[in-house]
């Protein structure tokens, strides 16, 4: 896995994404599933982002930096274990969420309008959708949630 600060040219909100590579992040932004959460502009492109580069044991911690946000605030050893232990508990539950739903790719969209129109029976899905897409859907009353960890698609897993 790897996290990148995204920001979104409308409102210039940034946010983390984590993605399974480099290649995956590119894939999303070339196929239009990335948006902002906060605002929901589509066009999103890669933050600058400082390198987490250790310090030498006998020097002090510098100051925090402020930034537009406020404060940034280094995380200590245990903050970071909190950190894994909630971004853990938010996959497993995403992973028992998806017990059961059926991946059905890019045909999300149709599959939850037909759904939601009783043109077929109710099931759990789930799939790729486009952000502008997912707010048509949305706008119908069709109920749909994003998920907090991209799903790889059955075909592409190893």
């Amino acid at each position: 896995m790897i996290v990148f600060d995204l920001k979104c040219e409308g409102q210039g909100h940034i946010f983390e994404a984590w993605f399974g590579s480099s290649t995956d992040y590119e894939d999303q932004k070339a196929r239009g599933l990335l948006a902002c959460p906060m605002c929901g502009d589509a066009r999103v492109t890669k933050a600058l982002m400082a390198p987490a580069v250790a310090s030498k044991g006998n020097r002090r911690p510098a100051a925090p930096a402020t930034t537009a946000e406020g404060p940034s605030i280094p995380m200590g050893n245990a903050d970071e274990s909190r950190m894994r232990v909630l971004m853990q508990a938010m996959a497993d539950a995403q992973a028992k969420a998806l017990e059961g739903s059926t991946w059905v790719g890019r045909t999300f969209a149709e599959q939850a309008r037909a759904m939601h129109y009783g043109e077929r029976d109710h099931a759990n899905i789930h799939g790729e959708v486009a952000p502008e897409e997912a707010r048509a859907l949305i706008s119908e009353g069709v109920e749909v949630a994003p998920l907090p960890f991209p799903i790889v698609p059955p075909k592409a897993q190893n």
